[in-house]
C-alpha cells in the first residue's frame, strides 16, 4: 500500500486527483504494475489508477486475467474500476479511503454484490483510511481556495 500512496502523492503533484494503485502477484509478492490517475495528462476519462495498473500488468503477463493477483488502491474504486477488477478476475482488492459519492464497492451500486457480476474479489477496506482521506481533502481544499 505504501507504493500506492507514493503514486497518489505523485498524481497530486501533477495536478491529478491523488489516487494510486499497485498490482501484486500474490504468491511471490512481485509488483507487476504501479500507476496513478492520469485522466488530465492523458486526456482520457478512463485513465484511472486501477485501470492503468490492470492494463500494464495484463500486458506484462500476456494475459487478460490476473486471478493470482491482488490490487492495492488508495480510494474505493468507482463502477468503471470495479468492473475492470471483476473482468480481470483479481483475487483480492485492498483499498484505503471510502468514496461515498463515486465509490462502487461499499457505496453506490455495490458492484460486486450485483447478480450480473461475474467475479467478486475478496475486499479489504479502510486500510490507512485517514491518510488517504487527508491526501484527498488537502488536494481538493487547495483547488477551492
Amino acid at each position: 500500500m505504501e507504493l500506492a500512496f507514493a503514486e497518489a502523492e505523485e498524481a497530486a503533484r501533477a495536478g491529478e486527483v491523488p489516487v494510486g494503485a499497485v498490482l501484486v502477484e500474490a504468491a511471490t509478492g512481485r509488483i507487476l504494475a504501479a500507476a496513478r490517475n492520469r485522466t488530465e495528462m492523458d486526456h482520457d476519462p478512463t485513465a484511472h489508477a486501477e485501470i492503468l495498473a490492470i492494463r500494464a500488468a495484463a500486458k506484462a503477463r500476456g494475459e487478460p486475467r490476473l486471478a493470482d493477483c491482488d490490487l492495492y488502491v488508495t480510494l474505493e474504486p468507482c463502477a468503471l474500476c470495479a468492473a475492470a477488477v471483476s473482468f480481470a478476475r483479481i483475487r483480492r482488492l485492498y483499498f484505503a479511503a471510502y468514496d461515498p459519492k463515486m465509490g462502487a464497492v461499499e457505496h453506490g451500486p455495490r458492484f460486486f454484490s450485483q447478480p450480473t457480476c461475474h467475479h467478486t474479489p475478496e475486499v479489504y477496506s479502510g486500510i490507512e483510511e485517514g491518510r488517504a482521506a487527508r491526501l484527498l481533502r488537502e488536494f481538493f481544499g487547495e483547488r477551492r481556495e
